[in-house]
């Protein structure tokens, strides 16, 4: 039976690490070992942060749709609140591009919350 050496193989893994470790600092992007923690941890950070970035845009999208609402002097959770009520489906990504770039139709939305909003009356 024919001797097998295995370097081959493992040049080849090692190869495609180093060449994902391109661009990192000191011996984190040339020496193996190093270079397939920094990867792997990399790549831990790289799917968090698919989630985190969903998160951000969202309190960007409700920061963005909460400034318009005041604008007109009325609270966000009142303008959620009337929307749910009148049955509009709209979800917060649109309402905000609605209050950036369509700020007259972003007011119609607005009318129709303040007739479906409940007035709380502090007391």
């Amino acid at each position: 039976m024919p001797r097998v050496k295995r370097g081959t193989m493992t040049h080849k893994r090692h190869k495609k690490t180093i060449e994902r470790a391109e661009g990192y600092w000191g011996r984190k992007k040339n020496v193996f070992r190093r270079a397939n923690e920094q990867v792997m941890k990399s790549l831990q950070y790289a799917y968090r942060d698919r989630r985190v970035r969903k998160r951000q845009f969202r309190r960007l999208w409700i920061t963005r749709i909460s400034a318009a609402c005041r604008a007109e002097g009325l609270p966000y959770n009142r303008f959620i609140e009337g929307l749910t009520k009148a049955g509009v489906v709209l979800d917060r990504k649109v309402m905000a591009d609605m209050a950036v770039n369509q700020p007259e139709a972003f007011r119609e939305l607005i009318q129709i919350a303040r007739q479906h909003a409940t007035l709380a009356t502090v007391g």
